[in-house]
């Protein structure tokens, strides 16, 4: 297993590469080119020049979270196949230069979706929170505004503001793409790049349908272990496989994460790694990694990780917003730093262990 951060590139990320390299056993970061829309193509030069920032810093790109797809692959629009060969370009750019993990998502419209961007705990922390019954109060054309809103100026990641600008335009788009649609427009792409993604050793990882319901009557088709399944069938090359998110998976407390762990085993590329709590059907907050302060068990997901032999990058995921830190919701410094260090004390542990 790789400890890794997660990093949006510089005049994005209130984060250092100095300082993410200060983090004891994080050897790389997660990173992307944040100023791309989904559909361009990622030059060599690009990609070469973030390369050469990340390991001048002492650091290594361990792999891309997200070179996002353009909605017209998604709905299947004629337009699709142009779209697909620009991501062949961009994969094969980033191959090239040494970079063999792409994380994606196929959710339409919205990427993650949260009621609250800073919900106030007991401690004086900040956390991001998901509310079933306020969303289904909120007209959804205005989602937008709503997270922007709470953003603190941050740009969030999957929320590109030209692309959300035109929401009712994508809801209007997406109205007869149901799951099975979206399901075959996935398997369609999946099957056009995986030529490439063999012949360069390019791991696809897909991630997880956050949360994992439908939001607003748009489809969800990676959100529990027989969908999941499903996809790993449909296309049966190695390189296609997961980001196994556990705060997604998790928000669904009949998903059993260790056991789909080890179901998915090798097929699963990427990890992100995070806790929430619990109050009702489809209400949740995000917690501390700390087992004790949400309802997921973090020793037992890292022990499945390990029983699979995972050797692939993983992350601390969203934290909370401590000791008076400004930055994007769910991506400081401070508390993803304690994440990152308690995962490798139970890795550490896990491994010691089982000598």
């Amino acid at each position: 297993m790789k400890m890794t951060l997660r990093w949006f590139g510089s005049g994005h990320d209130t984060v250092t590469l100095e300082q993410i390299r200060q983090i004891p056993g994080c050897v790389g970061v997660i990173t992307t080119l944040y100023d791309k829309q989904p559909g361009e193509v990622w030059t060599r030069e690009e990609i070469r020049a973030l390369r050469e920032e990340v390991e001048a810093a002492g650091l290594e790109i361990s792999g891309i979270e997200s070179v996002n797809i353009n909605d017209d692959i998604k709905i299947g629009l004629p337009t699709r196949d142009k779209y697909i060969e620009n991501y062949i370009i961009t994969l094969e750019n980033l191959a090239k230069e040494g970079i063999d993990l792409v994380c994606y998502n196929f959710m339409p419209v919205f990427d993650w979706t949260r009621t609250d961007l800073a919900k106030v705990r007991p401690d004086g922390s900040t956390v991001l929170s998901y509310d079933q019954e306020i969303i289904d109060k909120i007209d959804p054309v205005k989602m937008f505004e709503e997270m922007d809103a709470k953003a603190s100026g941050f740009m969030l990641p999957g929320w590109e503001p030209e692309r959300l600008a035109k929401v009712k335009e994508l809801f209007d788009k997406y109205k007869d793409v149901d799951e099975e649609k979206l399901f075959n427009n996935l398997v369609y792409f999946l099957k056009a790049i995986m030529p490439t993604c063999e012949k360069y050793g390019i791991k696809m990882a897909i991630h997880m349908d956050d949360p994992a319901w439908s939001v607003f009557n748009l489809p969800r088709i990676v959100n529990n272990k027989e969908n999941i399944q499903r996809l790993l069938d449909a296309v049966p090359v190695v390189n296609n496989g997961l980001t196994l998110c556990t705060g997604s998976l998790g928000s669904n407390p009949d998903n059993d994460i260790p056991d789909m762990i080890r179901t998915f085993g090798d097929r699963i590329h990427f990890g992100h790694v995070r806790n929430l709590i619990h109050h009702e059907p489809g209400k949740f907050d995000e917690a501390a990694h700390l087992s004790a302060d949400g309802s997921l068990d973090m020793y037992e997901i890292m022990k499945a990780f390990y029983d699979i032999g995972f050797t692939g990058p993983l992350r601390p995921d969203h934290g909370r917003m401590i000791w008076g830190e400004k930055a994007m919701p769910g991506y400081g410094l401070y508390d993803r730093a304690l994440g990152a260090t308690y995962l490798l004390g139970l890795w550490e542990a896990i491994v010691k262990s089982n000598r």
